[in-house]
């Protein structure tokens, strides 16, 4: 039999699925937030059953059990779109090594994220826990992104389109996005919406940590007009320029959405639009990071800044970066 018989998915194949990937774990965290949202971060008590004699809701336990059960269910259903990408990805042709690990990935961290779920639902909803729960849900998202992007991609990029500094940039523009969806996590677990009434909180004051949060925010808005300005300095190619004004955009409105919030004391659908938000606003942050590497073609015709850097350094990165 020819290895062309073999095959069980194509190349295109895997690009959906990697991509229906991504937009399952953004859609896990938006319902996760309305679980929480909604008060029903208790409605099944326990876990994995959802009560101690049920493995699914009952009518007993109302619309709370049934919100809760049924981000239980997404969460499955995220799992099996791993695993059916990373099935695809072992089975396409030709092969693709550098798919490998980043498929692995998304498949473990959605099952450790179930693990963590269940331990926040045994610990009553412990804040601390459930921040470490919502940032396990980015870290997916950025391996969810990477194994998307080199799908789309076609492989690893292996050279700067951008000057080495602005590359350098954009690393330190991916941290302090990091930074500000952990304070964001603080902000969550000293505030109101607990998920459930008996949860406890951070004892952390609200205010300040928001205006922690706040000013965060204002540095990497500050850190992303720097960067947009550098790239059309230098003459960037279009690709990274457009990376860098969608991100303004994203931050903005997602900046906009979170003053507001504030101001109308956390309505449920402003928060559940800042949660959304906060995902978009780190896709659009690796995507900018991406948007500085490309292949030595691409580097070449971007800017002679670009392609100096490039004769310098055109080690591939880790699995991790593009």
């Amino acid at each position: 039999m020819t290895d062309s018989r073999r095959q069980f998915a194509s190349p295109a194949l895997v690009r959906r699925l990697s991509l229906a990937s991504l937009i399952a774990n953004v859609a896990i965290v938006v319902t996760g937030g309305g679980v929480r949202l909604t008060g029903s971060g208790l409605g099944c008590p326990t876990w994995p059953r959802c009560t101690e004699d049920s493995y699914v809701t009952t009518p007993e336990m109302g619309i709370l059990g049934v919100i809760e059960f049924g981000n239980r269910v997404l969460g499955i259903l995220v799992g099996l779109i791993a695993l059916a990408t990373l099935f695809a990805v072992l089975t396409a042709r030709p092969r693709r090594a550098d798919l490998r690990g980043p498929a692995l990935g998304v498949l473990g961290l959605v099952i450790l994220q179930g693990v963590i779920g269940g331990i926040s639902v045994r610990v009553q909803l412990n804040p601390w826990v459930v921040a470490l729960h919502f940032m396990l849900s980015m870290v997916a998202l950025a391996v969810a992104y990477t194994l998307w992007r080199r799908a789309r991609d076609d492989g690893r990029t292996d050279a700067d389109t951008v000057p080495r500094p602005l590359r350098h940039l954009a690393f330190v523009i991916v941290t302090v996005s990091f930074a500000v969806l952990v304070l964001g996590t603080v902000v969550t677990g000293s505030g109101p919406h607990a998920g459930d009434a008996d949860a406890g909180r951070t004892g952390l004051d609200p205010q300040a940590m928001s205006q922690l949060h706040a000013d965060s925010v204002a540095l990497l808005i500050g850190l992303s007009i720097a960067w947009w300005f550098a790239l059309r300095a230098v003459g960037a190619g279009r690709p990274a320029v457009r990376a860098a004004t969608v991100l303004l955009v994203v931050e903005l409105a997602q900046g906009l959405i979170g003053v507001v919030q504030y101001l109308t004391n956390l309505p449920v659908a402003l928060v559940s639009a800042h949660m959304l938000g906060a995902c978009l606003v780190w896709l659009a942050t690796l995507a900018a990071l991406w948007s500085t590497r490309g292949r030595a073609a691409e580097a070449a015709e971007a800017t002679p800044e670009a392609a100096a850097a490039t004769d310098h350094d055109a080690r591939p990165l880790a699995a991790a970066r593009p």
